[in-house]
């Protein structure tokens, strides 16, 4: 085996070489084997990586609630309006057994609690309750890739930083808002940013500090201060795009 790999590698230099002579004007399309052998040294981890939503291996219950608070910021980000539910007619006029609402509530679901958690009333942003999911776990797990398709299948650009590497809190703040604020100019396939931080745990206490006052900018701070150009500058400030949080350590 070892002798006709040898003789197949020396085959296909020879072939490369003659056929370098007989062209050596360069040309603009990549060698196939060129592309066959930078294919032979991806890492399986890179090869195989889900790309697309249901092409996802990790927990089920994690990827759907991740999605749902996701798509909770279509309204603020993309201007669509929130969809309500319709009750089915049968569930109204037939209630199971004729329970009553406390107990009813003690058979749901975790899903069926997660998603009423979720469903919490927009604030007068029309952003959810909650600003920023955090997701924890052990190496290896699928956090990283789970934020990047979960982002790209809800429309977004998403946008990674590490909490680690940027460890001034001035760059630290410039980034995020760098990333939440401003629109990524993709030509014709311009999209929202989704601002994923990696390793939030090794991050030091005030540049978390920035995080949480980004994120509990105050409502009302645009009510009380008097001016409108003053108050167009408050409304920076406030946070209109979703943050991923990921972290080893919870």
């Amino acid at each position: 085996r070892r002798r006709v790999l040898e003789a197949s590698q020396q085959l296909t230099e020879i072939i490369n070489s003659e056929t370098s002579t007989e062209s050596p004007e360069p040309t603009g399309e990549e060698d196939p084997a060129d592309e066959e052998e930078s294919a032979l040294h991806f890492l399986w981890v890179d090869k195989f990586t889900p790309r697309r939503y249901m092409e996802l291996l990790s927990d089920d219950y994690t990827n759907r609630c991740l999605l749902k608070w996701l798509k909770l910021w279509d309204t603020v980000v993309f201007g669509k309006e929130k969809a309500v539910k319709k009750a089915k007619p049968s569930a109204e006029a037939h209630p199971p057994f004729n329970q009553p609402k406390e107990q009813q509530n003690k058979w749901k679901t975790k899903v069926q609690l997660t998603e009423e958690i979720l469903e919490a009333e927009l604030d007068q942003h029309k952003r959810p309750k909650y600003k920023v999911a955090l997701l924890c776990g052990p190496p290896g797990l699928g956090k990283t890739t789970l934020a990047h398709v979960i982002a790209k299948h809800a429309g977004y650009n998403a946008v990674e930083m590490n909490a680690s590497d940027d460890r001034s809190p001035e760059v630290f703040k410039t980034r995020i808002e760098a990333a939440t604020q401003m629109k990524s100019v993709l030509g014709a396939n311009e999209k929202p940013n989704c601002l994923i931080i990696d390793e939030i745990d090794g991050a030091p206490a005030a540049s978390i500090n920035v995080l949480l006052n980004i994120i509990h900018h105050k409502d009302g701070e645009d009510e009380a201060v008097a001016g409108t150009g003053r108050r167009r500058r408050r409304e920076g400030g406030l946070l209109l795009r979703p943050i991923i949080c990921i972290c080893n350590d919870q």
